[in-house]
């Protein structure tokens, strides 16, 4: 008799064992999405999860990206690039702000300074001052180059140096932007905070630097346009992505002055607004990687630009000419 209760009892165990377990497996799935405004643009997060475990995951994952905003945005007088900017020097950074400043250094190694975070002394050139009564664009050749020269003694990203420690700038007058890669890092970290909770289906897209955990469920992929930069509201081209990074550079949405004649990605280089191109789409193992190589590509334009592309393991490349003319690197196909 007491054997039989045993055997009984360890059945009902068994069955309200697999019955939770079942329970769980079959909590329900869905897609849930929140878009909010950051980072001077808007951010949108999609992730297919139960419900409490999405509603973690989008809160987490855009407090990471405010977490972001507030050590890389040069307008937050208080961010440490700002106190890097007004100091010339910084101590104790945070371990994302020497990441930041590791990768940038890096890629602009990769692409012979084309890629340049100290940019900043040329982009404050071209800046719409307020005070002025004649604006920078609007000076002669003569004068703007004179002070261009001055200003391209402060570019260089091998003028900035690194540790543990402390980040600091070579010579007074240095400044730094991470416009051009911040995006990309915080839509990589937001991936991070989302899949750490379990997720394994998510989009993270931040004015266009987008990064994607997994598929969708079924396998399907994320299906990614390619703005026409004749016309925004229509796409050129579709990407299918899973676990990969896209991100877009263009002059053709914003620019430094009220006439639209001056783009906002410069040429390290010439110190002027960089020409050649009107978009470039980088698709790449993450999003800090995309977004520095779309910035990068675009200044070196579609010959050297995709020369890099082509050499470069996992990355692949559309660009837009100024002929309107469409070039795909060679593990993109033919539309």
């Amino acid at each position: 008799m007491k054997k039989s209760c045993k055997v009984v009892a360890c059945f009902s165990a068994l069955f309200m064992l697999l019955s939770a377990s079942f329970s769980c497996l079959s909590a329900p799935m869905s897609r849930y999405e929140e878009t909010r405004d950051m980072m001077d643009t808007y951010v949108q997060i999609i992730v297919y999860a139960d419900e409490a475990t999405a509603e973690e995951a989008l809160d987490a994952a855009f407090d990471r990206i405010e977490e972001v905003v507030a050590i890389a945005s040069r307008f937050d007088e208080d961010s440490e690039v700002s106190m890097l900017n007004r100091d010339g020097s910084i101590q104790n950074p945070s371990d994302e702000m020497l990441e930041l400043i590791e990768m940038s250094i890096e890629y602009s190694e990769l692409t012979e300074g084309y890629f340049d975070i100290t940019v900043l002394p040329l982009l404050n050139l071209w800046s719409y001052d307020p005070t002025a009564t004649v604006q920078f664009w609007e000076l002669d050749s003569a004068t703007q180059q004179a002070a261009i020269d001055d200003a391209k003694l402060l570019v260089g990203s091998d003028m900035i140096t690194v540790s543990a420690s402390e980040i600091s700038f070579d010579l007074d007058g240095m400044g730094i932007t991470l416009d051009a890669i911040a995006k990309g890092y915080a839509v990589d970290e937001a991936i991070k905070v989302i899949e750490s909770l379990g997720v394994k289906y998510a989009l993270v897209n931040a004015g266009g630097d987008i990064n994607t955990l997994g598929s969708k469920p079924k396998g399907v992929p994320w299906a990614i346009p390619v703005v026409n930069p004749d016309d925004t509201s229509q796409s050129l081209a579709g990407f299918e992505i899973v676990n990969k990074a896209i991100a877009t550079s263009g002059n053709y949405m914003r620019y430094l002055d009220d006439e639209a004649s001056v783009g906002h990605i410069l040429n390290p280089e010439t110190g002027r607004s960089a020409t050649g191109t009107i978009s470039s789409t980088i698709i790449a193992q993450n999003g800090a990687k995309a977004d520095a190589l779309a910035t990068a590509v675009f200044v070196m334009g579609p010959i050297d630009g995709m020369a890099l592309v082509e050499a470069l393991d996992g990355v692949e490349a559309l660009i837009v000419d100024d002929d309107r003319v469409i070039h795909r690197s060679s593990g993109i196909p033919e539309s």
